[in-house]
């Protein structure tokens, strides 16, 4: 299959304005930009033919082609990553099999997660779309629970069926654990990583839908394509002794930076 990834990057964050350009210091001390770190891990990803940032912001054009990344721009009115990835699809006149989208928050995304998406979609026939899901470890149910007692949105979490199908995305923590029986292992809460595989014809369908209820109450894009009964497949993926956070919040940017000092 030929595959393509765009990485959609906007500046107007409402919780976290500029996010994109927001430096983050590396364990030798020098600073690269959220939006290099995303580039770089999917620069990583074998077998794919082309990787994109796609943006509608002049400031992260300039940083992107400064360090090499291929840009192409998009519409404002997009209103979340993957209406911009549809639009750059169709702005920039690209053929490919399957379109990764590898949102600009994610630069710890290990680039096995994204080899192993390609390879569920290759193997499910039925799925048009599809996203990585990681078995949260002790340290990471603690930054869902700490981040909601805090009334912050943190990190997304996933429900699915038998057949690795979705049920349910949400920011609360689900399912709810009761404080005191909450496992020292196997916890069975799932994170959400933010990246998608799209089927063509799936990425085309989702911008001709109404945006809807659910995905306007939870902020989250991927429940448009849930309500439409489409299947999304849930691709357990596994961390290899890597903790797996996104940059939602200033405050996630010291975990985050904590974590790459021990890559």
């Amino acid at each position: 299959m030929k595959t393509v990834v765009l990485i959609p990057a906007r500046y107007a964050s409402t919780r976290y304005p500029g996010k994109p350009l927001a430096e983050l210091t590396q364990p030798d001390g020098s600073k690269k930009s959220l939006i290099r770190m995303s580039w770089e891990a999917a620069m990583q990803v074998k077998g794919v033919d082309a990787v994109y940032v796609a943006t509608d912001d002049d400031r992260i054009k300039a940083a992107a082609e400064a360090f090499g990344a291929k840009v192409i721009m998009t519409a404002e009115s997009c209103e979340n990553g993957t209406a911009r990835c549809a639009d750059a699809l169709a702005k920039a006149d690209i053929e490919a099999d399957l379109i990764v989208n590898l949102q600009g928050d994610a630069p710890l995304t290990p680039a096995w997660f994204i080899e192993d998406l390609i390879a569920a979609m290759q193997a499910d026939p039925e799925a048009q779309v599809a996203t990585p899901v990681l078995q949260c470890d002790p340290l990471t149910y603690g930054h869902f629970v700490e981040d909601r007692k805090a009334g912050r949105v943190g990190g997304t979490t996933a429900v699915f069926n038998a057949k690795g199908h979705a049920l349910y995305f949400s920011k609360e923590v689900l399912p709810y654990i009761d404080a005191h029986k909450v496992p020292d292992s196997n916890i069975p809460v799932y994170h959400h990583v933010g990246v998608y595989a799209y089927r063509p014809s799936a990425l085309a369908a989702y911008t001709s839908w109404p945006v809807s209820e659910l995905e306007t109450l939870e902020g989250l894009e991927q429940l448009r394509f849930l309500v439409n009964d489409t299947t999304v497949r849930c691709v357990l993926v596994e961390g290899k002794g890597r903790v797996f956070w996104e940059l939602n919040n200033p405050e996630d940017v010291p975990r985050i930076e904590s974590v790459l000092k021990d890559l």
